[in-house]
């Protein structure tokens, strides 16, 4: 302390100064005796040298900051009271046990430079501060109402001897009535401080009155408190001992396990659970039909299934999730290449939510063909964003109660899909991937499709109702992914409550990067290789791709590697050497997975009349659809085969329509049709065809075949036809060019509507393929036909048909032949 100088020169003889200790918590009063335990260091030798050289006698005063060990003279009250010493007991830890008596109030400054006989403890100069006079009869009746309190004060706390509250009645001075009743008040130290420097003794009893009748209160209540939890503890005591009873009674009947210590169990984690009231109150009551019923019953089986499963449920357990969008979206590019629109979406949520902080969850539909990673997308989007992820299958589901659960009256009844998928959940906010929605089926017993437009509706999940639990459950925060193949089997409400976002078939270049990156690595780790074991060089994997593999997604490249993996295992294990190098390259990739399976590109070598490409969009991405048309001598009888769907046959009668319209520009008599059979044929009729979007090619192959002219074998087309012949816009554009650029096609037609979707085709497709948008049949025709211009096909009469059958008009019969 700045304040206090140390010097060996110091006199004891000085009466005025005193060792000085400082207190912790505690207060001094005058003509109180107090017990202290001592243990630090300074303090027990400020107590020596008190009882040495000063009489017994130290100064003690408060610090104002008790967590200190080495308080300064900034961090202790100016008023204390000096003390004597009474009693010293040596304790065996190093501690002291010191009983001090306080005489009278000091008070120091620390301005004052004061000598010190030890280094250790100051000494101080203390000089005394008596109470303010005041006349006898002031405070006569404050004095009086003190010691009534304290009578009743003594009455209820019993820890303050009778004879303590005797020898304090007779104290008639303000004073020191208040000084003696202050150390019995349970008062924080600060506010002691305070009465202590009250130099008044008027407004100090008044002060010290005031903590009375507030002691007095707490006391009481204390008591009513005490009181109660006795009845309360006798009354479990009986219970217990009921309890007790019962248990013997059951062991004596056999009964391994208490039915009432089972029901209170189960209070017990009600209790726990964040339910809504009406929930708590409604298995409450469950709970106590528990306690009424004999294990042995079969209705305390059901009733005892339905707590547990309300009791197993998250019910408001939401999980904290540290949002970094960065990190999100690391962890979607590791697990998947590609996939952009879907990416983005997961990211903008994620974004929203770090903003928002509450969202309720969105509900996505994943939208293409198979293995494509749909699903696989879905568990990468619940690592990303740190929830729980449930895989719930809906393939074949056909019963309502698949989804909503079955009513409690059925014998065997549980809670539907939904419920089942959040009781394997620790959490109310997980991510729930609904797989195959597009497979579910409708028959008697219900539309389960009907019954998820609760459960996807944003609006309405806050309050899902399962037959089951008859309760409502919250599952606003759950994160629904849908996935399908194809969106024409679900139905429209259900879509309209889904944001669609759908994934194309992969490019070649992609699949090449993903098989690389994702699918070599881990059929080489599943087949126990080790990473130089196996090399496969590029041209290699664009082989197996071209020639292995005809598909959107990436299910069977990745057989075809597990294929090359096994084949190097087994060499591996014949030859003994585990470290061995195998090299796939394009010589020997027909040893290890055998013949080519597809022929590379599907359009015909040259151009031939009456085959005209078209292009499919299918459940597995794009196809090429080669149309043959054959004319035969006949009665204007048309065959259309292939398996083609009522939509295709339709598209395939407003062709031939069409051309009958326009036979006088064409050189063609108005009847031809009635002297021919038109048979028109779609390859592997095996596989059903439908769709509108084969109309110009259907179109372009009768045609050719009427006009005897071959159709361009580079050029491919996709478009719906009308009577008058124009060209519809179409769906699935990216698909088809995809299909088209793997067929080796150079050229598309596509309608002329369709070129604003020309922005979702990559630009290495874009830049091998010649796009030409048109709008009517015209153009397609003088396209597709094999060197004929728009102006040669169309010139009617100067035409020259070279075609028998008699299908040109009179006048050209003899040119024709």
């Amino acid at each position: 302390m700045s304040s206090i100088v140390f010097d060996s020169s110091s006199s004891p003889a000085d009466k005025n100064t005193f060792p000085m200790m400082s207190l912790r918590e505690v207060v001094m009063f005058p003509r109180s005796i107090v017990p202290l335990f001592v243990g630090r260091e300074a303090s027990i030798k400020a107590i020596e040298q008190a009882i040495a050289d000063y009489d017994k006698k130290i100064f003690l005063v408060t610090q104002r900051s008790p967590e200190k060990e080495k308080p300064g003279a900034e961090d202790l009250y100016l008023t204390g009271t000096v003390s004597k010493i009474l009693q010293m007991l040596r304790l065996p830890d190093g501690t002291i046990k010191v009983l001090f008596e306080g005489l009278y109030r000091g008070r120091w400054n620390p301005d004052d430079e004061i000598e010190s006989f030890d280094d250790e403890f100051p000494l101080v100069e203390v000089e005394r501060v008596d109470d303010i006079q005041i006349e006898e009869s002031e405070g006569e009746a404050l004095v009086r109402a003190v010691h009534e309190s304290l009578d009743e004060f003594g009455k209820a706390n019993k820890k303050i001897a009778s004879e303590t509250i005797l020898a304090i009645s007779s104290i008639r001075s303000p004073g020191k009535l208040a000084d003696s009743v202050m150390p019995h008040l349970k008062v924080d130290f600060n506010r002691k401080q305070e009465i202590l420097e009250e130099g008044n003794p008027v407004k100090r009893l008044e002060a010290v009155y005031e903590l009375l009748l507030g002691e007095i209160e707490i006391v009481s209540i204390e008591k009513r408190v005490k009181n109660r939890v006795k009845g309360q503890m006798e009354k479990n005591q009986r219970e217990y001992y009921l309890n007790e009873q019962l248990k013997a009674i059951n062991k004596e009947m056999g009964r391994e396990d208490d039915p009432q210590a089972e029901a209170a169990d189960l209070e017990a984690a009600l209790d726990e659970k964040l339910m809504d009231e009406e929930a708590k109150e409604r298995v409450l009551k469950e709970i106590k039909k528990l306690r009424q019923m004999a294990p042995s019953s079969a209705e305390y089986t059901v009733v005892r299934n339905y707590v547990d499963w309300v009791l197993d449920l998250p019910w408001k357990r939401y999980k904290e999730t540290g949002i970094d969008i960065a990190e999100a979206r690391k962890i979607l590019d590791e697990d998947h290449y590609g996939l952009k629109k879907a990416k983005e979406r997961i990211l903008e949520y994620i974004a929203v939510q770090a903003i928002v902080q509450s969202i309720k969850g969105p509900i996505l539909c994943f939208a293409g063909p198979p293995g494509v990673g749909k699903t696989s997308i879905a568990r990468s989007i619940a690592r990303a964003m740190d929830r729980e992820f449930v895989r719930l299958s809906l393939g074949g589901v056909r019963d309502e109660a698949e989804i909503r659960g079955h009513r409690r009256t059925y014998v065997g009844a549980l809670p539907g899909k939904i419920i089942q998928s959040m009781r394997r959940c620790e959490f109310s906010n997980p991510v729930i991937c609904l797989d195959e929605v597009d497979k579910m089926s409708t028959d008697f017993r219900g539309d389960p499709s009907a019954a998820l437009l609760e459960v996807l509706d944003p609006e309405q999940n806050s309050s899902f109702s399962d037959h089951y639990l008859d309760l409502d459950y919250d599952l606003s925060k759950v994160f629904f992914i849908t996935t399908a193949n194809n969106l024409h089997s679900i139905p429209l409400p259900l879509q309209d409550r889904m944001e669609i976002i759908e994934l194309p078939g992969y490019l070649e270049t992609e699949k090449m990067q993903i098989a690389k990156r994702f699918l070599l690595p881990k059929q080489v780790e599943e087949h126990g290789l080790k990473e130089d074991n196996l090399s496969v060089s590029d041209n290699a994997m664009t082989e197996i791709i071209r020639t292995y593999t005809r598909e959107a997604g990436v299910r069977n490249l990745e057989r075809e590697l597990a294929k090359v993996c096994r084949k190097t295992a087994m060499k591996i294990v014949e030859s003994g050497d585990k470290d061995k190098e195998y090299h796939v390259t394009c010589s020997n990739l027909n040893s290890v997975l055998g013949v080519h399976k597809y022929r590379y590109g599907s359009s015909e070598d040259k151009p031939l009349v009456g085959v005209a490409t078209g292009l499919a969009y299918t459940q597995v991405g794009g196809e090429m659809l080669m149309v043959e048309v054959s004319l035969m001598p006949g009665k204007g009888k048309v065959v259309i085969t292939g398996k083609l769907g009522d939509v295709m046959q339709e598209s395939a009668q407003a062709a031939l329509s069409y051309i009958r319209s326009r036979s006088d520009l064409f050189g063609l008599r108005p009847d031809f049709n009635e002297n021919i059979d038109v048979h028109v044929h779609v390859p592997e009729g095996a596989t059903p065809k439908d769709g509108p979007s084969a109309g110009i090619t259907l179109c372009t192959a009768i045609a050719s075949a009427v006009l005897n002219i071959p159709v361009r074998h580079d050029l491919a087309m996709t478009g719906e036809i009308t009577l008058r012949g124009r060209v519809l816009p179409i769906g699935g554009l990216r698909e088809k060019l995809l299909a088209a650029h793997r067929g080796l096609s150079k050229t598309v037609l596509i309608p002329q509507d369709n070129k604003k979707d020309l922005k979702e085709v990559p630009d290495e497709i874009l830049k091998d393929l010649e796009i030409i948008p048109v709008e009517n049949m015209d153009e397609v025709l003088s396209y597709a036909l094999s060197g004929v211009t728009e102006e040669e096909l169309f010139r009617g009469k100067d035409k020259i048909t070279p075609i028998a059958l008699g299908l040109v008009k009179e006048e050209f019969q003899n040119q024709a032949h």
